[in-house]
């Protein structure tokens, strides 16, 4: 029998569907809440706000953290601002035009009734952040600033410097130390989720593994929360800090909770270039950048030549010698010495509003360039004929954000009941592609605003459960499964390390399942995963012991689990015949080259299901995606 998915949408008007959920859930008294235990697996913005508001609430919260502070969480990482329909601009903005925004943005991939529940409560995020002490950048009368981002009409990115994911991360941090502080969470740090434990049909715990001992953990609950971020590190180098992994989420998966819309993988235009084969990570330089920064490369060939040459810098090209345009690295106009990057200038915005405001507006982020590449983009590197050129950025895309996650209903729970997922491990709000500013403002939706209200309509049935003991079978053989599959691991003692191997699943990822798809890519490439599983299996070298720290025996864990979500990333990419937001399949282009949608075929959400063996390929089922209020039309950003 098909398999079906119940999203769980309130009946009634889109505008309307969150209050009256509200208005009717199911509520857990508070002497109730205080039996009841919560697992939150995450400390960045989803999970440490959703930690510290169910803390608030009076639930006993265990949170786990892969680092030694939740400080280290990698929304710290993120730069450019978080999105809100305050309209202190007055330029138009409105909760329907942020939702719109964003279901525009997506590319028409994403579910309506969600989307109008972060637009919803977008503004209460400010209010929040505010309260909290977040040094948001403020107009000269004292007002919050709003910049301009990602394409919008508007102005309605809030923002500090290109520090806002760190100062939003402090923010939620603080609130989350005052409920370790009361006693109402538990903070586990240096511990990983290995498992979920499933008993009855719901996730009642998890075996976590203390990453310092070595040692298995067994811990149990009323329900689990999982906010640990995207599987952007499947492709090796991204934006993403080298610990971000996505082995909660493929446990998840591997348990029965369906893992949707995978192949949607954010690649953002401006991050500093890869410049060798050693690299470990790249550096995102935050895309606000544009606003006052523009693309060129040479127009002439030799001038590209001498520039990957290192004979010419960028600065003594002048102005008729450039060819404003990103898309000529392919042809081999690419200005860094792997021929893959382009130069961000600023001289022109310089000249017109003076180095004092740009340096205002993105000091903190030429210093990073600068502490990372040696190049001070404010520097004034030569006039000619009257005209002063500076010296430039390089930049060139990578991949920062993943959109796909664990498929989750209006109420953000998964397929296996009491799991939950939310922030960026789940797929719910950004459809095909995300709106520049959006992820930060969802992880803290998802935590302070909406999980509080929804978990408690699973809860309320459980207000009479007891405590489940770890003793129970459930736990044992979970571990157990865990135990063995490291005494597996550690058995290989093959030749290759872990960063070998997953090193040549960046190559396969980013050629066959990167920018540009093709069927006979996507297929070659599902070969070359399926042949690289096997060298991982035979092949892969774990140094130490289990016991103790091991770093190496962590990664290979994660590497096991990016093989998979590898694997999952092309099948949805193989299945999905169309062009959409961060999916782009070249068979289906139009003739100028823009994405080709195919509504009539493939408008709905794509979620896996896992079929008990990780040779085996999984099953599509289909949540078809129906709008109320939105006509589905074609993108178009040059009006």
């Amino acid at each position: 029998m098909a398999k079906t998915l119940n999203s769980r949408i309130p009946e009634g008007p889109v505008a309307e569907k969150w209050t009256n959920y509200k208005a009717h859930q199911r509520l857990v008294n508070p002497k109730n809440k205080l039996k009841l235990d919560v697992i939150v697996v995450g400390t960045g913005l989803a999970g440490a706000s959703a930690a510290a508001s169910l803390g608030e609430m009076g639930f006993n919260v265990l949170n786990f953290c892969i680092q030694d502070s939740p400080r280290r969480a990698h929304s710290i990482a993120a730069q450019g601002g978080i999105n809100a329909a305050k309209n202190y601009q007055n330029d138009g903005d409105s909760v329907y035009r942020l939702f719109y925004d964003t279901v525009k943005g997506g590319d028409y991939r994403a579910r309506e009734a969600n989307v109008y529940r972060l637009a919803e409560v977008s503004n209460d995020i400010i209010d929040q952040c505010v309260a909290q002490g977040v040094p948001f950048a403020r107009e000269y009368g004292g007002m919050l600033a709003n910049r301009s981002f990602g394409g919008a009409q508007v102005s309605r990115t809030f923002y500090a410097k290109g520090q806002t994911g760190q100062q939003l991360l402090l923010g939620a941090y603080s609130s989350l130390s005052r409920q370790v502080q009361a006693g109402k969470v538990k903070l586990y740090t240096r511990y990983e989720m290995e498992d979920v434990v499933i008993i009855d049909g719901h996730a009642r715990g998890i075996i976590a593994k203390n990453l310092v001992t070595g040692k298995l953990e067994r811990f149990s609950a009323n329900a689990v929360v999982i906010a640990t971020g995207g599987y952007g590190n499947t492709y090796f180098l991204s934006t993403n800090a080298m610990g971000c992994n996505c082995t909660a989420a493929i446990q998840a998966y591997r348990k029965g909770a369906m893992f949707a819309n995978p192949s949607y993988v954010q690649i953002h235009p401006t991050c500093i270039p890869v410049h060798g084969t050693n690299q470990s990570k790249l550096t995102l330089m935050s895309e606000s950048l544009r606003n006052d920064g523009r693309i060129w490369v040479p127009k002439k060939l030799e001038d590209a030549k001498a520039l990957q040459a290192g004979t010419k810098q960028g600065w003594e090209i002048p102005e008729e010698d450039r060819d404003y345009y990103l898309e000529r690295c392919d042809k081999g106009f690419g200005v860094n010495n792997t021929g893959l990057a382009v130069f961000l200038d600023f001289s022109e915005s310089i000249q017109r509003l003076g180095i004092d405001e740009i340096r205002q507006r993105y000091g903190n982020l030429f210093d990073m360039y600068e502490e990372i590449t040696d190049v001070n983009p404010g520097e004034l590197a030569c006039e000619k004929n009257g005209v002063q050129y500076y010296k430039p950025m390089m930049i060139f895309p990578a991949i920062h954000y993943t959109m796909g996650g664990i498929w989750v209903d209006y109420e953000l729970q998964t397929t296996v009941p009491g799991l939950f997922a939310i922030g960026e491990c789940n797929f719910s709000d950004h459809g095909a592609n995300r709106l520049g500013a959006s992820a930060l403002m969802q992880g803290l939706a998802d935590g302070y605003f909406v999980l509080p209200y929804t978990i408690q309509n699973y809860l309320a049935d459980q207000a009479l459960w007891p405590r489940l003991s770890t003793d129970l079978p459930e736990f044992a053989e979970a571990e157990k499964g865990v135990e063995k599959e490291i005494d597996r691991l550690m058995s290989i003692q093959g030749k290759r390390s872990v960063d070998s191997i997953h090193k040549e699943l960046g190559h396969i990822m980013w050629e066959h399942v990167g920018m540009g798809r093709t069927k006979e890519g996507l297929e070659e490439g599902l070969k070359m995963l399926k042949e690289l599983r096997k060298e991982f299996d035979t092949n892969l070298f774990v140094p130490g012991s289990k016991e103790g720290l091991n770093v190496e025996l962590d990664k290979a864990i994660h590497l096991r689990d990016f093989i998979l979500m590898g694997e999952l990333i092309a099948y949805d990419a193989l299945h999905r015949e169309e062009s959409c937001g961060g999916h782009f399949r070249e068979e289906h282009q139009t003739e100028e080259g823009e994405a080709k949608r195919d509504d009539e075929h493939f408008f709905y959400v794509g979620a896996w299901d896992y079929q008990g063996d990780d040779t085996k390929a999984p099953e599509l089922v289909k949540e078809p995606l129906e709008y109320e209020i939105i006509k589905v039309q074609t993108r178009n950003y040059k009006n």
